[in-house]
Order: structure tokens, then sequence, then C-alpha cells
């Protein structure tokens, strides 16, 4: 069971590993990149003013304790130069003190000062990177357009694009379509002609009047072709007249045949 439960775990994340290649776009992930290195260059430049603005604070400090330090000498001097000893004492230890705070406050102002150099050399250092990645980013960027451009030109002058694909489709499905009905246009046509079909306009002849259409075609071509003969060679009227009488005669004998005539008793 947990083999099977392992396969199915893999092929899920193979098919969403796909899924995810599919969807991501280069372009928008370098966008993002650059977005997030965007945002730790804000937040390193936040950090050095932060540590500038706590060793400010402490030179302001300094110089109060410093002034005070100053105050208590003098103060003790004066104390002194009076007879007065004590005085003299009590301002000293004072200023003692004053002076262990002040190497304590020295001690630290070095340290932020040594964070504050590291912190503004790294934040010139991630901002050439930044710059650097932005130059580059556009350059992917623009190539991958450029690519990509090319590719979907090229797939469209193969065919093996999406939409020209189904173009394609479309243009082979019309032309089978057309074929077919031509196809079927010409048996039906040739069925026609052959009698297997009935022409139900009533303008297709049968055999036999195909054949009598024919015959009387070729009469009449054999006549004109002797009257021309007749005028050529300076035949006279009357030979005319009778190749026209013949003719008549041959045009009027399917009429006499079709109503015979009964002699009464």
């Amino acid at each position: 069971m947990s083999g099977v439960m392992k396969r199915m775990g893999m092929i899920f994340r193979a098919k969403a590993n796909k899924a995810l290649d599919r969807a991501e776009d280069p372009r928008e992930t370098l966008d993002y990149s650059y977005q997030k290195q965007l945002e730790l260059l804000q937040k390193v430049r936040r950090g050095v003013a932060d540590v500038a603005t706590s060793r400010k604070r402490l030179e302001l400090q300094l110089n109060q304790l410093q002034n005070q330090s100053a105050k208590l000498e003098d103060q003790g001097r004066k104390a002194l130069a009076l007879g007065r000893e004590d005085l003299a004492r009590e301002a000293l230890s004072r200023r003692a003190a004053l002076q262990q705070q002040v190497s304590d406050l020295q001690v630290q102002h070095q340290t932020l000062q040594g964070e504050e150099e590291k912190l503004t050399l790294a934040s010139q250092r991630l901002q050439a990177k930044v710059d650097a990645f932005r130059t580059r980013k556009e350059t992917i960027k623009a190539t991958y357009t450029a690519a990509q451009a090319q590719t979907r030109i090229a797939e469209s002058f193969s065919g093996i694009s999406e939409e020209m694909s189904d173009v394609g489709l479309a243009i082979q499905r019309a032309e089978d379509k057309t074929a077919q009905l031509q196809a079927r246009a010409g048996a039906i046509d040739e069925l026609l002609a052959s009698g297997a079909l009935d022409d139900q306009s009533g303008l297709a002849k049968d055999d036999i009047q195909a054949e009598l259409d024919r015959l009387s075609g070729g009469t009449d071509v054999e006549l004109e072709l002797q009257r021309m003969k007749a005028e050529l060679a300076g035949g006279s009227s009357a030979q005319q007249q009778a190749i026209e009488g013949g003719a008549a005669g041959t045009q009027q004998a399917p009429q006499s045949q079709s109503h015979p005539r009964f002699d009464k008793q």
C-alpha cells in the first residue's frame, strides 16, 4: 500500500510540475525576482539608516557627558582654590563616573560605526548587483519575447500551431465536402443519362426519342448539304424545288403513316 501511495504521489508531483512549467512565464519570474531584490535592498538601506541614527544618538550623549565632565572638573578646581577640598573630591568622583560612561559609549559608538560601514558597503554591493540583474533581466526578456515570436511565426508557416491547425482542418473539411458533392452530382448525372433514375422535371428524353431526334437532325443536315451543292453547281430552281419537295415528303411521311385510311366497302 505504501508503494502505491508513493507512486501516486510521484505521479501527482510530476503532473503538477508539468502544469506549473506550462503556466510559468520566465519574464514574470524575472520581474518577481527583481522586485524581491529591490525589497531586500530597501531593507538594507533602512538598516543603514537605523544604525546611523543610533550612532548619531550616541554622539549626542557623548557630547553631553563630556560637557558635564568638563564642568565637574572646572567646579572641582574652583572648590579646591577656595579651600573646599571635600567639594573638589566629590566633583572629581562624579567626573570619574561620567568618564566611565563616556568610555562605554565610545566603545558602542565605534561598534555602531563599524556596523554602519559594513552595511553601507553591503548596500552599495547589493545596489550594483540589482542594477546588473535588471540589465540582464531586460536582455533575457527581450530575447525570450523575440524567440517566442519567431517560434509562433515558424509554427504558423509550418501549420503546426493551434490556430493554423484549426484553419487547416476547416479547409480540409471544406475540400472533402466539395469533393463529396461533386462525386454525388456526377453519379446522379450518370444515372439520369443511363435511365436508371427518372427526371421529375420532364426535361429528360428516353432512348427512342433521343434516337428520333438524332435521325431528324441528320436528315436536315443532308438536305442542307444537297441544297448547297445545287447552288454551287448552278442548278435550276426546279431541282431546288424537287429537293425541297423531297424534304417535305420526308417530313409528311410519318404523319401519313400515323393516320391510315380505310376505304368504305
